[in-house]
This record gives C-alpha cells, structure tokens and sequence, in this order.
C-alpha cells in the first residue's frame, strides 16, 4: 500500500510537470527566463512554510513525541546542505528548460526532459552501481529518437533542444542528489529550501541580465501562480516524499510520464503539434524510456 502511495505521488508529479510546460511558456510572454524561475521558486518556498507547521501540528495530534519529530527531521546540517545542494541544481535545470523552451515546442521540451529516465542509471555508474547490457540498448534507441525529434535537415540541433538536452543532464543529477538526501531528512522542509536556494541563483543573473518590472510579473500572475504553487510548491514535494524508499530508476520511469503530459498539454491549450517525423523520435523516446525499467533477472546483482 505504502508502495503504492509513493507511485500515486510521483504519477501526480508528473501530471502536474506536463502541464507546467505549458505555463512556463505562457509565462515568458511577459517576462525573462531568470525572473520567471525567481518568482516561481520564491513563491513555491512560501507556500511550503505553512504547509510545514500544518505537518508538525497534525503529527502532535496524533500523539508523534517531540523526539521522534526531531528525528524525523533529520540533521540540520544534513538538511540545510541538502536543500543548498538540490536548490543550486534544481536552479540550473530549470533555467535551462526555460531558454531552451523558447526556442522549441512544449511537447518537443517535454520529450527532450525525460531523456533523464536513461541518463540516471548511466550517471548511477558513478556512484557504485552497475550498468545493465539492457540501459546501452536504450541510449542508443533515445538517440535515434532524439535524431528523428530535433535533426534538422541541416543536421543540426536546434538551439531550443540543447538547451533541453542539458536541462535533462542536471535534472538525472537532481535526482540522485534527492535519492540520497531524502530518506535522511525531511522532505517537506528541504524543498522549501531547495525552492529559496533555487530562487536566490535565478535571482542574480535576473538583475543582472533581466529588468524585471512588478507590472510585467502581475501580468504574468496565471502561468506564475501555477508554476509556484502547483509545479514547484505541490510537485517538488511530491517528488520528494515519493522517492523515499523507492528506487530511482523507478521513481524517474513515473516522472519521465511528464514528456506525454506536456506533449497532450501543448497539444489541448496551445494548439501545438508534431509532424510525422517527430512523432516517430518521440515514439523511440517512450520506447527507450519503458525498456529501461524491465526487470532485471534474479541473480543479475545490483545493476542499475
């Protein structure tokens, strides 16, 4: 039942990561990439602050001693360097996605993003775990799928779509930097930071680069609202308290869900669609994606 508590979550995520796409390219209609992120990330660590002491106030009710709260918590300092750590990340990631989704497609965008689902157990090597025969296979049909997705005729890649392939580089990272933070600390509490730490990063470059106007941000107040509240505030934590006790490769199977989200998004509001070609790279995406996660046979070891 708990497993599949955590599966709803990170499904929810996901949901709710499809649609943000859309949002955040709504969103740069009125203003830059950095202030965006800024303003959402900001917000979404508001949002959290009650949300914690609604926790802690519910935990007293049901009789959790202040002992075993603490200890849930985790250390401060595992929980601050946690947080600082996930936020610097999460800061990189997204201000990637938000240049590379004004040069391509919401659908493209969200294709591009979950190439993350192959990409963690390939940076899992790093950290002691082994590669499957099977994740090769999969790199080089998510190739072939990003070729037919984002090639030109030109054979190059459109600007839009680097920007997203990095994006998704530090997103595999953000995940495993969560798989190890969170089952130390409490989720709750280090998203809120990660959201603080995210909109402080946005902010530098926004003021230096940027010449964000409150007008222009109250304009703006729909696709921010959503990205804050729902994206970052309601689906960071998610993603976090779903990933305790569950495996990575797993938990970045119900996320990478985000791509066909985004593509039925993009497609609903925005009235956005792929050609034939496109289509045909984004079904080798899905298919390298969905491959990645068979199991593995029993006495294969720990592989990733």
């Amino acid at each position: 039942m708990k497993q599949m508590k955590n599966n709803v979550m990170l499904l929810l995520t996901a949901l709710i990561w499809g649609c943000a796409f859309v949002a955040q390219s709504v969103g740069m209609d009125y203003v830059g990439p950095f202030t965006f992120n800024c303003v959402r990330c900001i917000l979404g660590s508001i949002i959290l602050i009650p949300v914690i002491f609604l926790m802690d106030g519910l935990k007293k009710r049901s009789g959790m001693e202040e002992e075993a709260m603490k200890k849930a918590r985790g250390n401060g300092r595992m929980l601050l360097t946690g947080g600082i750590c996930c936020g610097v990340i999460l800061a990189v990631a997204s201000s990637l996605q938000q240049f590379g989704i004004l040069f391509t497609t919401v659908g493209k965008a969200g294709f591009i993003t979950a190439m993350y689902i192959v990409l963690v157990p390939i940076l899992g090597v790093f950290v002691g775990k082994k590669i499957r025969p099977l994740i090769v296979l999969c790199v080089l049909v998510a190739v072939a799928g990003l070729y037919f997705l984002c090639m030109t005729e030109q054979f190059a890649l459109g600007m839009g779509d680097l920007f997203v392939l990095l994006c998704a580089l530090v997103f595999s990272i953000h995940i495993l930097v969560i798989d190890h933070f969170s089952p130390l600390v409490d989720g709750v509490r280090m998203s809120a930071i990660q959201f603080l730490t995210a909109g402080i990063v946005c902010g530098v470059p926004m003021l230096i680069w940027e010449n964000p106007k409150p007008e222009n941000i109250l304009a703006a107040w729909m696709p921010v609202l959503y990205a804050g509240i729902l994206s970052c505030g309601v689906a960071y934590t998610l993603q976090i308290l779903g990933q305790k006790n569950v495996d990575p490769t797993v938990a970045s199977l119900l996320l990478s869900l985000e791509s066909v989200f985004s593509v039925l998004a993009g497609w609903v509001i925005l009235h956005q669609s792929l050609n034939q070609r496109e289509l045909f790279g984004c079904a080798l995406m899905f298919a390298a994606i969905i491959m990645a996660q068979l199991p593995q046979r029993k006495g294969q070891g720990n592989k990733a």
